[in-house]
C-alpha cells in the first residue's frame, strides 16, 4: 500500500492558490482513476483506489498547511506504513513553473507543510516537488503562494496535472524514472521527427491575361520619352 499526500489549505477561498497544487494533483488522480468518494478521516479527506499493481490511499490534510503532519502521522499509524511508503505532493518555489522533481528523503527547505510532516514521521518519505516559480524576493513569498494561479499559468498547469495523473500508476509501483518520463512527455512540446517535413500547400498561380497593344508606332515612341 502507498499513501499519496497532497498539501494545501482547505476551503474554497484557497482552492486555486499556488500553495494548493498538491490538492490539485490528488484531485486529478482521483478523478481520472476512478477512486472512491472522499471521506473525512485523519483530520483530512481520504479516498481509496488502485494505481497499477498497488493499493493507494489519497490524503488531503484539512488542518491547514502548518499542521499537515498531524493528519499524515495519524494515517501512517493507522495503516501501519513506513515513511518510505508515503509520497507527498507539494508546491516548490525553487523550481520553474511546470517543472517536477521526485526526491526521496532530505530536508524540508523551509516549507511549512513539510516541516510539520518531519515533526510527525521524520524525513524519510518521498516528495513530488511541483514547480510554481519564485516571486523574486522573500518578502513577497507569502502573498505569492496564497494567491491564485494566473490565467497565463493555466496551460502548463493543465499539462502538468495530466502528466502526473498518467504517470501515477508508475509512481505507485516504484518506477520513479518512468513516472518522471511520463510527466516530461506530457509537459514538453514534442518536435516533429527529423525525417518528416510538412509540405506547405500553395494555390497555383493564375497566369496574367495578355492585353493587346493597340498603340501606333508614333505613340510607342512618344511613350518612351514620358
Amino acid at each position: 500500500m502507498k499513501l499519496f499526500v497532497g498539501l494545501g489549505n482547505p476551503g474554497e477561498k484557497y482552492s486555486r492558490n499556488r500553495h494548493n497544487i498538491g490538492y490539485m494533483a490528488l484531485d486529478r488522480i482521483a478523478g481520472d482513476h476512478r477512486f472512491g468518494p472522499w471521506r473525512n478521516k485523519f483530520q483530512g479527506e481520504l479516498s481509496e483506489g488502485r494505481l497499477g499493481q498497488s493499493k493507494v490511499m489519497l490524503l488531503k490534510p484539512t488542518t491547514f498547511m502548518n499542521l499537515s503532519g498531524q493528519s499524515v502521522g495519524a494515517a501512517l499509524r493507522f495503516f501501519k506504513l513506513e515513511p518510505a511508503e508515503v509520497i507527498v505532493f507539494h508546491d516548490e518555489l525553487d523550481l520553474a513553473p511546470g517543472k517536477l522533481r521526485l526526491k526521496q528523503g532530505g530536508g524540508h527547505a523551509g516549507h511549512n507543510g513539510l516541516r510539520s510532516i518531519h515533526q510527525h514521521i521524520g524525513p524519510d518519505y518521498a516528495r513530488v516537488r511541483l514547480g510554481i516559480g519564485h516571486p523574486g524576493h522573500k518578502d513577497r513569498v507569502a502573498a505569492y503562494v496564497l494567491s491564485n494561479f494566473a490565467k497565463s499559468d493555466q496551460d502548463w498547469l493543465e499539462d502538468l496535472l495530466n502528466g502526473i495523473s498518467k504517470g501515477a500508476p508508475e509512481l505507485a509501483d516504484g518506477a520513479g524514472d518512468r513516472f518522471m518520463n511520463t510527466v516530461a512527455l506530457a509537459t514538453v512540446p514534442q518536435r516533429p521527427s527529423g525525417g518528416t517535413r510538412t509540405k506547405v500547400q500553395t494555390q497555383p498561380s493564375t497566369p496574367a491575361t495578355a492585353t493587346a497593344d493597340t498603340r501606333t508606332p508614333l505613340q510607342k515612341l512618344a511613350d518612351k520619352f514620358k
